[in-house]
C-alpha cells in the first residue's frame, strides 16, 4: 500500500489551472523529489497533502484513509501524522530553540518534554544552541532547527518545500545529507519539493518532474537522467 495517494487533482486559482487531473503514488518509506520550476504546482501539491489546500476535484489517501475527497477536507491537517518543513522555516522568532522544538509536544501535553527535546538537539547537534534565539543562529543551523521541530512529534510523513533554497552550496550538501539520513533514522517517507535537479538527484528514491500541473515523467534518479522526454531533458540542462 503507498503511504500516499493522489488520485486525479484537479487545483485552480481563480481562472488559473495549476494542477490536471494529477495522479501520483508515493511508496511507504520512500523519499520522493517533486522537480520543477516555479508555478509548476509543485508547492501547492505538498499544501494538498498537508490540507492546508483543498482541491476542487480528486482525493488525498494517506495510509489508506481517505483525508481529502469531493472537494472538501475529511482528515484535518494537524491529524495527518505528518510534518512541513516550509521554505520560510516559519521558526517562532520570540521563542528560544528549545521553546520552538517544545511547542508542539506541549501542545499535546505530553510527557518527558525535555527529554524529548534534548534528544532531538543531541541528533542535530544543537545541544549548546537551547538558550538561543534563531535570529542568533546560521542558516543552516535554523534549518535544522525547523526539521527538529517537526520530528519530535514522530510524524509518519515529512513535507519539505524547498528548504535549502537560501543556503550556499557547501551547506546545503550537508544539510541534505542529514535529510536522507533521517528517512531511515526516523521511518519517514519524505516528499521534497525543489527547483534544483542536482539537488534532487542527490537524495531521492525516486523523482517526479512537473511542468504546468502535469507530470512530464517520474522514475529512478537513473530512470530520469536518461528520460526520453524533451522537456525533462531540456530541463536537466539547465
Amino acid at each position: 500500500m503507498p503511504a500516499i495517494e493522489l488520485n486525479h487533482i484537479t487545483h485552480a486559482y481563480g481562472n488559473r489551472p495549476v494542477l490536471n487531473d494529477f495522479t501520483l503514488h508515493i511508496g511507504k518509506g520512500r523519499l520522493t523529489t517533486l522537480l520543477g520550476g516555479s508555478g509548476c504546482g509543485k508547492t501547492t501539491l505538498l499544501r494538498i497533502i498537508a490540507g492546508l489546500e483543498t482541491p476542487q476535484s480528486g482525493e488525498v489517501i494517506i495510509h489508506g484513509k481517505t483525508v481529502t475527497g469531493n472537494g472538501q477536507i475529511i482528515i484535518p491537517p494537524h491529524k495527518r501524522d505528518l510534518g512541513f518543513i516550509f521554505q520560510d522555516l516559519a521558526l517562532w522568532p520570540h521563542f528560544t530553540v528549545y521553546k520552538n522544538i517544545a511547542f508542539g509536544l506541549r501542545e499535546r501535553k505530553e510527557d518527558n518534554v525535555k527529554e524529548k527535546v534534548f534528544d532531538m538537539l543531541g541528533f542535530f547537534g544543537l545541544e549548546e544552541h537551547a538558550p538561543k534565539y534563531p535570529h542568533q543562529l546560521s542558516g543552516g543551523q535554523q534549518q535544522l532547527v525547523a526539521i527538529a521541530r517537526s520530528l519530535v512529534l514522530r510524524p509518519r510523513i515529512l513535507l519539505l518545500d524547498e528548504p535549502l533554497a537560501n543556503l550556499d552550496v557547501k551547506l546545503k550538501r550537508k544539510i541534505l545529507e542529514h535529510i536522507r539520513s533521517l528517512k531511515e533514522r526516523f521511518d519517514l517517507t519524505m516528499v521534497y519539493v525543489t527547483h534544483d535537479h542536482r539537488e534532487a538527484f542527490s537524495i531521492a528514491d525516486q523523482v517526479t518532474v512537473l511542468n504546468e500541473g502535469t507530470i512530464m515523467d517520474s522514475g529512478t534518479v537513473d530512470q530520469i537522467k536518461v528520460s526520453k522526454n524533451e522537456f525533462v531533458k531540456y530541463f536537466l540542462e539547465y
